[in-house]
């Protein structure tokens, strides 16, 4: 069996026999899910001494015929811009079933959409083919749906329905984008290589159209201002791995789809370019400062990712290698550090019963592996130097100060209000008197140890040593950068 194929089904495979199971069967269920998610976990991991640095070309390539018409024929493989995010996939989702252990509502059907996410999720950084990529893009709705609905909190219904009607509308507009492109390909194929090289003789205004189109479904999942709606009710509502999940996986499955979109229609992505800056900097500005005057914790979290997730957009935007290389290590560093976030805010909230930052003080004496914890992944997040976020953001901003010399600037503004809220948050938390309520809180635990450690590591290690990061990345981004540059 391909390689790749033994790290996309196990977690189908697991799915299927997690609904298999008896319900009262608790253990062997999450012993299940557990077991297959590891199996992609490791699978994945395996692949990185083999895969070669030197070239963009896609690698790991295997057959997946999902049509009975020939032409339907599709394949999975990856490059430099998709394979960190498979091994970022996988790493979530383990971390986020292990933090999902406490779990006891209705355990089977948590684990089972949790696995038909990850497959649905592997499956869009995977596609080669532009129609099976948009069958696994709807397909990662139905199980956030459900995790959503069900097992969030108490507006779980309006946050639910509210991210289904946002991505289903978006949706619309890719597929009406992928048929009118489709429809331009000499041979009528999906395939993304045969689209990109049909693209070329497709005039400005006509790739103008089609970006725009597949554009509106990327920006909702990243998100994008004013597509960003659904964010605070959906990221707030649910279970906190669901949160992880969110917004280290969903909105980087957006990132991903613009890089691909960028390459697959240059001459229209070159024409809107000043857009997706605009869009950025708002993004990067307004995400912070809604981050800043927000005393719930996890809305300040959700709020910060909309943030981070502009300087992809400026990174995009700046069509050099510089920025591109920095937006696709933002969509990994931010990755992990919100996954830290989310999972230690989800941590915090179900000991104490509550997000209201001003209701803590003095946890750093009680506290002091949580403390340690929290503090890395906030420092981390805001582009501390030697951590993860610094390599990402300075990448970026080069690139942008290359194509839009002073007007990039005006990110920093974001960086130093992401700056702002950390520290207060670290402040306010950590130090001062310590509230009478907490002198007994529990630190973490191992099996949150456990689940943390890997994030905070990986924290430490893309700041100090990001060399492997990056060259991971350089040749397709590289190979990316010359259709704009020569």
């Amino acid at each position: 069996m391909p390689s790749l194929l033994l790290t996309i089904f196990p977690p189908l495979l697991g799915a299927i026999l997690v609904i298999l199971l008896p319900p009262g069967n608790v253990r062997w269920i999450k012993g299940v899910a557990l077991f297959h998610a590891a199996l992609a976990f490791i699978a994945s991991w395996s692949l990185v001494p083999s895969f070669d640095r030197t070239t963009s070309a896609l690698q790991f390539v295997a057959p997946f015929p999902w049509s009975p018409d020939a032409d339907g024929a599709a394949a999975l493989g990856v490059d430099g811009i998709s394979f960190p995010m498979v091994l970022l996939t996988t790493l979530v989702m383990l971390i986020a079933l292990i933090a999902s252990l406490h779990n006891t509502h209705r355990v089977k059907g948590y684990f089972a959409w949790f696995l038909l996410l990850e497959f649905a999720v592997l499956g869009v950084f995977t596609s080669l083919s532009w129609s099976l990529f948009y069958v696994f893009w709807e397909l990662t709705l139905v199980p956030l749906f459900f995790l959503v609905s069900v097992w969030g909190g108490k507006n779980r219904s309006a946050a639910s329905m509210s991210f289904f009607l946002y991505t289903l509308a978006g949706s619309v507009l890719m597929l009406v984008a992928i048929l009118a492109l489709h429809l331009s390909v000499p041979k009528h194929g999906f395939g993304m290589v045969e689209m990109q090289n049909a693209s070329a003789g497709l005039g400005r205004a006509t790739q103008v159209l089609l970006f725009l189109g597949l554009f509106a479904g990327l920006a909702v999942k990243i998100p994008v201002f004013p597509l960003h709606g659904w964010l605070p009710l959906a990221y707030v509502e649910s279970e906190p791995p669901v949160s992880m999940v969110f917004s280290a996986v969903l909105a980087k499955m957006g990132a991903y789809g613009l890089l691909r979109l960028t390459a697959l229609l240059p001459a229209g992505a070159e024409s809107l370019v000043p857009l997706l800056f605009l869009l950025g900097l708002v993004n990067i500005v307004y995400g912070a400062l809604l981050a800043f005057r927000q005393p719930d914790l996890k809305t300040m979290v959700a709020y910060g990712s909309m943030s981070h997730m502009g300087f992809v957009l400026i990174g995009v935007s700046s069509l050099n290698d510089a920025g591109l290389t920095g937006a696709t290590m933002q969509m990994c560093t931010h990755g992990v550090s919100s996954a830290a976030l989310f999972l230690l805010v989800g941590a915090l909230e179900r000991r104490t019963k509550t997000r209201d930052v001003r209701q803590y003080g003095g946890l750093a004496s009680v506290t002091p592996r949580f403390f340690v914890a929290l503090s890395l992944a906030l420092l981390g997040s805001m582009g501390l130097p030697g951590l993860a976020g610094f390599v990402s953001e300075l990448s970026t901003l080069v690139g942008t100060f290359q194509r839009y010399e002073y007007f990039a600037g005006i990110a920093t503004v974001g960086v130093l209000i992401t700056a702002g809220y950390s520290m207060r948050a670290i402040g306010r938390l950590f130090f001062g008197p310590l509230n009478p309520r907490w002198k007994h809180l529990r630190d973490l635990e191992p099996r949150e140890l456990v689940a943390a450690a890997p994030l905070g590591l990986l924290i430490v290690a893309l700041g100090v040593a990001p060399r492997a990061a990056l060259d991971l990345v350089a040749a397709t981004v590289s190979h990316m950068a010359t259709l704009f540059h020569g």
